[in-house]
């Protein structure tokens, strides 16, 4: 098997296609940390995962790539209609859509379907084998909530769900250390791409602790963000509509004298 051109071929055949179809349904506007930016990249993460497994001897399944790369843009499709946990589910139907007009029988791709639907179940109890469709898929959207663009997306997400800021730290570092484990668990924690990606996590964490930190006594009243809450209340008037990121990286580049939010909105734009 090689992986190379069965990865090539998927990306020739579908990558341009999901994407036209992607930006024809989702509205960047409402949910902008799980745009296309953001599929791209798990699709990314998907590739590096399935390069270890191959690695390893461990990839059997020729028709993996294809599948892949189809989960992996259409996952979080479903936020377009509701970015709550009934995401998955919205997002299998669109995926149906895509498999329609793109004349591929449904009955074939029922797995895919499945993993669509199931992958933000984070027990980890779904999978019945280390590196299927699902386990790859769900780990490599996992990997996309480490780092700066981490931090950006839990903040919005978890906001836009309506969880108190004062709080939302602490679900955040349970959240991500369930993540995190389970990428250990099924990769190896002295695999060097786990060694990897633990620095990233390591970025989220370390951040979110400052932040539980700062929360106690900070005021979010707009007026002057400072520090680790002053990022998520940057985060927050984002959410609330009231800035877009284009706009707020032009604004922090000549204006924020705030290290923490320089030196965090520096390391999003180098990742996004």
């Amino acid at each position: 098997m090689n992986l190379n051109s069965i990865i090539e071929s998927a990306e020739l055949q579908f990558k341009q296609v999901l994407e036209d179809y992607f930006i024809s349904v989702y509205n960047e506007n409402s949910l902008p940390s799980h745009g296309l930016e953001h599929h791209r990249r798990v699709w990314n993460y998907a590739k590096e995962l399935t390069a270890n497994i191959f690695k390893k001897n461990r990839l059997t399944d020729s028709s993996l790539p294809l599948n892949l790369i189809i989960a992996c843009y259409l996952h979080d499709i479903g936020m377009s209609v509701d970015p709550g946990i009934k995401h998955g589910h919205h997002s299998k139907e669109l995926c149906k859509n895509f498999l329609f007009a793109n004349n591929l029988k449904e009955n074939k791709f029922q797995s895919l379907l499945s993993a669509i639907e199931n992958h933000d179940n984070k027990e980890y109890k779904t999978s019945t084998s280390k590196y299927d469709l699902i386990t790859i898929l769900s780990v490599a959207d996992d990997l996309d909530a480490f780092g700066y663009a981490g931090i950006y997306r839990y903040s919005e997400i978890y906001l836009k769900r309506g969880i108190d800021h004062k709080v939302i730290g602490h679900s955040i570092l349970i959240n991500a250390e369930q993540r995190f484990n389970n990428f250990i668990n099924i990769f190896g924690a002295n695999d060097s791409i786990v060694l990897k990606h633990r620095e990233r996590y390591i970025v989220l964490k370390e951040f979110f602790n400052n932040y539980n930190s700062q929360v106690q006594s900070y005021n979010f009243d707009g007026h002057n963000p400072t520090g680790y809450c002053g990022v998520i209340e940057l985060v927050l008037k984002m959410t609330e509509g009231e800035k877009g990121l284009k706009e707020l990286f032009t604004e922090l580049e000549n204006n924020s004298d705030d290290e923490v939010i320089k030196w965090f909105f520096k390391g999003l734009y180098s990742e996004l």
